[in-house]
């Protein structure tokens, strides 16, 4: 079986800025009290009238400029997404009409955080197989349409974005060398989405009710640290490779402090972590994938980087992919 491998990335981010100051008008918080616990200084928001796959499209978009591939020659498009625009038809549909690749087999992935990895490790399988020759992994959320404004412990977390990436078969030693994904079912209250009352504050209306994120912060810290660098200890393991080897850990951007903790129970300097949740806080599934091409386009990860790609999310669910560039 051929090699998979990422050939372009890309991403999309809305032009919308909320700083944590502008939070601090709205709930009992500061910018010293997010940033201290956190790591984030800014998240970014979809505007009202742009959806999910608004910012899927433009990802995608953006991966296929960069790997010099039409549209209509893609064979199949996959978006991770928790958010999408509705039940259906899936947001990978509406890309696909959007982009007008016509040819492509389309589908959705909802696994929270770890949905780009889960839509990667997919792709792949696929692609190894040979049923299909590329594929277009798409994660893209609005997130914050689930979000309580009211409640400090959640609304100063998440923004919005999407990110891309165009797989295809690879030459050489290169590629996706390993995979892993875990389900933590057990732990499925820690986090999820609440639908029915208390009725949560709208950001910019009125009190109504609508679905939006609970969360259990420090109970999901543990359990985030130990689930992450299991996976990334396991997928090194099936790459036959080890620690020291891996150049670059691109992890989930859910909590600075996660991402510390997960460093040092793996042994690995924070310098090989590449980290952006200052700038756009918690985008879910999108927020590896958009990581992933700010590295690149920093050429921080270049051609023969081996990178760790790790994450753990609702559900609980977590996974990681050690790729060689």
């Amino acid at each position: 079986m051929s090699n998979i491998g990422i050939v372009s990335v890309g991403r999309y981010l809305p032009k919308r800025i909320l700083a944590n100051h502008h939070l601090e008008k709205t709930v009992d918080t500061s910018d010293e009290w997010i940033t201290s616990r956190t790591g984030i200084k800014e998240r970014r928001l979809a505007a009202r009238d742009e959806r999910t796959s608004d910012l899927a499209i433009n990802a995608a978009k953006d991966a296929l400029k960069k790997a010099k591939l039409s549209a209509s020659k893609v064979e199949l498009i996959i978006v991770a997404t928790i958010s999408p625009d509705s039940a259906f038809p899936s947001v990978a549909c509406l890309v696909q009409k959007a982009i007008h690749a016509k040819h492509a087999a389309t589908f959705d992935v909802s696994a929270a955080c770890s949905g780009f990895l889960f839509a990667l490790t997919t792709a792949k399988q696929y692609l190894q197989t040979g049923m299909y020759k590329n594929a277009l992994v798409i994660a893209a959320e609005k997130i914050t349409n689930y979000i309580d404004w009211n409640d400090r412990a959640t609304c100063v977390l998440f923004g919005d974005g999407a990110g891309a990436c165009v797989l295809a078969p690879v030459r050489g030693n290169r590629g996706i060398l390993s995979d892993y994904m875990r389900g933590h079912g057990q732990f499925s209250e820690l986090m999820e989405v609440i639908s029915e009352d208390p009725k949560p504050l709208d950001q910019e209306t009125t009190m109504i009710r609508k679905p939006y994120v609970r969360m259990q912060g420090q109970e999901l810290f543990k359990i985030a640290v130990n689930s992450m660098a299991e996976a990334v200890e396991v997928a090194v393991k099936k790459a036959k490779l080890k620690l020291p080897d891996i150049d670059w850990v691109v992890p989930h951007q859910a909590n600075d402090r996660i991402i510390s903790a997960v460093a040092r129970k793996l042994g690995i300097p924070k310098a090989k972590i590449f980290v952006n949740i200052d700038k756009y806080g918690n985008m879910s599934a999108a927020s590896i994938a958009v990581a992933l091409s700010e590295a690149v386009d920093q050429k921080c990860i270049k051609r023969g980087s081996n990178v760790a790609l790790v994450t753990f999310g609702a559900g609980l669910v977590s996974a990681a992919n050690i790729v060689k560039f």
